[in-house]
């Protein structure tokens, strides 16, 4: 099991938005072959980066409707918010390093 949050609709604007520390959300779904190759990375990063980036994750089979207001059209996709607002975005199964570069912008 995954080791970031797991966020949908209804907490997202708490877990996120209102976090006083920056967030990498990711965009996943269960059969989605790229996610899962990414997810070991997504954990290995949550615990590097523990208490500086909250790390979590959202289903967008089960949150169709916040994938759409993000504009989600390909998974796996990272988003980046900091104070509130999106800052980035990565899309694909990219690299550790890659992901701790962006992170590393808004720390």
């Amino acid at each position: 099991m995954s080791s970031a949050k797991e966020v949908t609709i209804d907490n997202f604007k708490t877990e996120v938005e209102e976090s006083n520390i920056p967030v990498l959300v990711d965009f996943w779904a269960e059969w989605c072959g790229p996610c899962q190759q990414l997810a070991p990375r997504i954990d290995e990063i949550s615990g590097e980066y523990e208490g500086k980036v909250k790390v979590v994750k959202v289903d967008v089979d089960e949150n169709q409707e916040l994938a759409g207001q993000f504009g989600i059209r390909s998974i796996p996709t990272l988003l980046i918010f900091k104070d509130g607002s999106r800052v980035d975005q990565l899309v694909g199964s990219v690299p550790s390093d890659r992901i701790r570069e962006h992170l590393d912008e808004y720390i």
